[in-house]
């Protein structure tokens, strides 16, 4: 059976195109040789599942080790002496898929009448049985609770400091959060846990990091080799483009485009282009499978909040616990540092966040998309900003009231509109960053590219500072006119009654201004 680009789980190398995880975390091996003891963390749906279970199995293959996955995954009462005897046998069950027969463990049942310990002497018993070193991997280690974690790994420190006893050689915690956010999980900031840290032990912190450029240039190749379909070369960069190598991403739109049972170029003898790797990406983001949903569920939480906002509005990000809060959103794999600004990961997650916040806006607006398209089949940009205004004089009060991200409300809203309306044919490109003090909106629709800035007035360089960058975003896209939109959350005159517009000249550009 050919292979296919894989979305649901870990990938098989005779079921899957993929890419060896091993390559993105090379020192792996010379930690396990080493006899260390180490986290890896990285948003989910990166490969760390592939990569342990994969590496795993080689190193038990190899002969020196017996090294094998166990998921605590399931693990998430918080019921101590009741789960850790559940995870003694998840190990020996582990261990019966992954181990030969002569490196199986004991029988867990004589050591889970001491659960406090339990863990620490099992895996001890374990070591002292087999005649080869043992190396553990615990996926999913950050979803066990607050008590529960605290045991799991003071037993394995216990059990690490008084080596050279049998204990294994080395173990690697895996999981969304580096071992140093812990700590939030299981006690607040201002309590103490009255001991060492639990894993101190831990001598590197590893994240698994997306596909480069090449890697997705491999990833495709992979199928034209096996399957004859070629992907054009601005095909290719612009799956990339629009992932920045996610891996989930990057996969989900090489199958939704050739190996899915709905592709949009299921003929071998067609080559995939731009335009459907465009396509592909609207039917994911209207989609959203169970990766995407899994994290727009988290955009209610106050933390992921207080970190997005500031990036939907080009913000300062001020607030004693942003840079604690920024690094856990991150560890989501919602945001990203990229040259220096705090941005959100990737190009179709800027797509999905806001239409996700939005969503119970937009399917409100009663105005129909067909009413804003010119004879030509472009959009009409002053008859849309018309619009707008009056659906924001009418409306306005209710949302500054009603939406969560309260101080991007008035970002949020317009979106809102202009995707109800671009969805009659168009696309939207959305730019945010932390800092910039604007979102940027590149409308494309009719084979015409228009940029419209958003901002919130700050003070007396809000209008000059807006008109030198929509001015310079219009030359960067070959446009003569741009569209500033301005609100003034201070602003004396009520919401019903602003919508003023006016044109201005900015450096040989026409731009509309919406003083909103």
């Amino acid at each position: 059976m050919p292979r296919v680009f894989n979305t649901a789980g870990p990938c098989l190398a005779e079921k899957h195109y993929m890419i060896a995880a091993g390559r993105r975390l090379s020192q792996l091996r010379e930690l396990i040789d080493g006899e260390h003891y180490f986290v890896i963390h990285a948003p989910r749906q990166t490969g760390k599942t592939t990569l342990l279970r994969n590496l795993s199995r080689e190193l038990t293959a190899e002969g020196r080790y017996a090294a094998l996955t166990v998921s605590l995954e399931s693990f998430t009462d918080p019921d101590l002496p009741q789960i850790i005897p559940q995870i003694l046998a998840e190990l020996q069950y582990s261990a019966r898929q992954q181990l030969p027969e002569h490196c199986q463990p004991p029988n867990p049942d004589a050591f889970a009448q001491t659960p406090h310990i339990a863990l620490k002497t099992y895996l001890s018993a374990w070591c002292a049985s087999i005649d080869r070193p043992l190396v553990v991997f615990f996926d999913e280690v950050d979803a066990i609770p607050g008590a529960l974690l605290i045991s799991v790994l003071r037993q394995l420190r216990d059990g690490y400091t008084s080596r050279p006893a049998p204990f294994p050689r080395s173990v690697a915690l895996v999981g969304l959060r580096d071992v140093r956010d812990y700590k939030i999980q299981v006690r607040p900031e201002s309590a103490t846990l009255g001991t060492a840290s639990p894993f101190n032990i831990k001598t590197r912190s590893l994240s698994l990091r997306n596909f480069t450029s090449h890697e997705v240039a491999e990833l495709l190749e992979q199928h034209t080799r096996e399957t004859q379909q070629e992907f054009a070369l601005d095909a290719v960069k612009e799956i990339y483009r629009q992932t920045l190598g996610q891996p989930w991403l990057v996969n989900a739109l090489a199958s939704q485009l050739t190996t899915s049972y709905d592709a949009l170029v299921p003929d071998r003898t067609v080559s995939v282009t731009r335009d459907k790797v465009l396509q592909a990406r609207e039917i994911l983001i209207e989609r959203r499978d169970t990766h995407l949903d899994s994290l727009v569920d988290k955009l209610r939480e106050d933390r992921v909040r207080r970190t997005l906002e500031p990036i939907l509005v080009g913000a300062l990000a001020v607030g004693s616990t942003y840079d604690d809060d920024f690094s856990y959103v991150r560890d989501l794999g919602l945001v990203a540092v990229r040259d220096g600004m705090r941005v959100i990961a990737n190009p179709i997650y800027q797509e999905i966040i806001p239409r996700v916040l939005t969503h119970q806006v937009q399917t409100a607006i009663p105005d129909q998309p067909a009413w804003f398209v010119a004879a030509d089949g472009t959009l009409d940009m002053r008859k849309l900003i018309d619009g707008f205004i009056e659906f924001w004089r009418r409306h306005g009060e209710v949302l500054l009231r009603g939406m969560p991200y309260q101080e991007a409300a008035p970002h949020l809203a317009f979106m809102a509109y202009l995707q109800r309306i671009v969805n009659a044919g168009g696309r939207v490109e959305r730019e945010f960053a932390i800092g910039t003090g604007r979102a940027d909106l590149v409308v494309e629709f009719g084979g015409r590219e228009d940029v419209i800035e958003l901002k919130i007035m700050r003070g007396k360089y809000t209008l000059p500072d807006g008109l030198v960058q929509v001015a310079r975003y219009a030359k960067r896209l070959g446009r003569d006119v741009g569209y500033l939109v301005i609100f003034d959350p201070n602003a004396d005159t009520p919401v019903e009654d602003r919508g003023e517009v006016e044109e201005l000249e900015q450096d040989g550009i026409r731009i509309v201004l919406v003083r909103a």
